[in-house]
């Protein structure tokens, strides 16, 4: 992977961590989640002045992209009612390289090589701990594992549409900006109809962290999408999965999550696991 890729989406991994640990510590996480990709909407046709619109056959995989993004986001949701940051973000990012390598494989041509496979091992090992870690079952109960394990299988899903539609797209901009105007539609909605009480209370209480949040989602899944245009799927998506270190690192360091030690570890695991899938791997 050229230097450049690297850096792109590791900035990509640090914006992803920062925005769903403000979107974990809101009240309402419907409707901080709904503000958020409402921000990410208004800012994406700024990304139409960069490109020109993306090729016909592209268009099948913004529209499913967009779909399955509003799956995540439900899912997401889900996951951080029912478990910590430290415990639901590794989960959930950790096993969609897994899912992603094996999508790039049947459907890109990609291949796995040997190390690739050790770093599978070491990501699965890391899922392990992270399912064990002690006290996560008192609280959370089997919804601590199924919602972030259903994040993930979305995140693998959208990262493998993204790659092979920004691919034919002929304009990353404009393929980045169509997917952002569109996927903030059915949540937008959804929000609006079950919390339209509430909502203009929380934007007035909390329009600082939707606005920053809405910038790092609109950078950090931009630049993702962006990467996938540059470099093979599986190693982009295992590298900007390091964020599960920042993840881990946020909520046991920031926001007082317990077992912040076998955590971070487990997340440490995962993280060492990807980046041995990121080199390992051949487009």
């Amino acid at each position: 992977m050229e230097p450049f890729v690297i850096v792109i989406v590791l900035a990509s991994a640090v914006m992803h961590a920062t925005w769903n640990a403000l979107v974990k510590v809101g009240d309402d996480r419907l409707l901080s989640m709904a503000a958020v990709i409402v921000v990410v909407a208004l800012l994406a046709p700024l990304l139409l002045l960069f490109g020109p619109a993306p090729a016909p056959a592209s268009w099948k995989f913004i529209a499913l992209s967009a779909l399955l993004n509003n799956v995540y986001f439900f899912f997401l949701i889900a996951a951080y009612r029912h478990g910590d940051l430290s415990h639901a973000y590794p989960l959930a990012r950790g096993s969609a390289p897994l899912l992603v390598a094996a999508g790039s494989v049947l459907f890109a041509g990609e291949h796995l090589t040997p190390t690739a496979l050790i770093g599978v091992g070491l990501v699965c090992a890391g899922i392990v701990s992270l399912l064990l870690s002690s006290g996560y079952a008192l609280r959370g109960g089997w919804r601590s594992i199924v919602y972030p394990l259903a994040t993930g299988v979305m995140i693998a899903a959208y990262t493998v549409i993204d790659g092979m539609g920004v691919r034919l797209s002929g304009s990353p901009a404009g393929y980045i900006g169509w997917l952002f105007m569109l996927f903030a539609g059915p949540i937008a909605l959804i929000a609006l109809v079950k919390r339209r009480a509430q909502a203009r209370r929380f934007l007035r209480q909390r329009w600082r962290p939707t606005v920053i949040g809405g910038l790092l989602n609109f950078g950090s899944y931009g630049l993702a999408i962006w990467a996938l245009s540059l470099g093979a799927m599986a190693p982009v998506s295992a590298l900007r999965e390091t964020s599960v270190i920042i993840g881990a690192w946020i909520g046991t360091r920031v926001l007082g999550e317990a077992f912040g030690a076998q955590r971070i570890a487990a997340a440490a695991l995962v993280a060492a696991g990807v980046l041995l899938i990121n080199i390992g791997v051949d487009g």
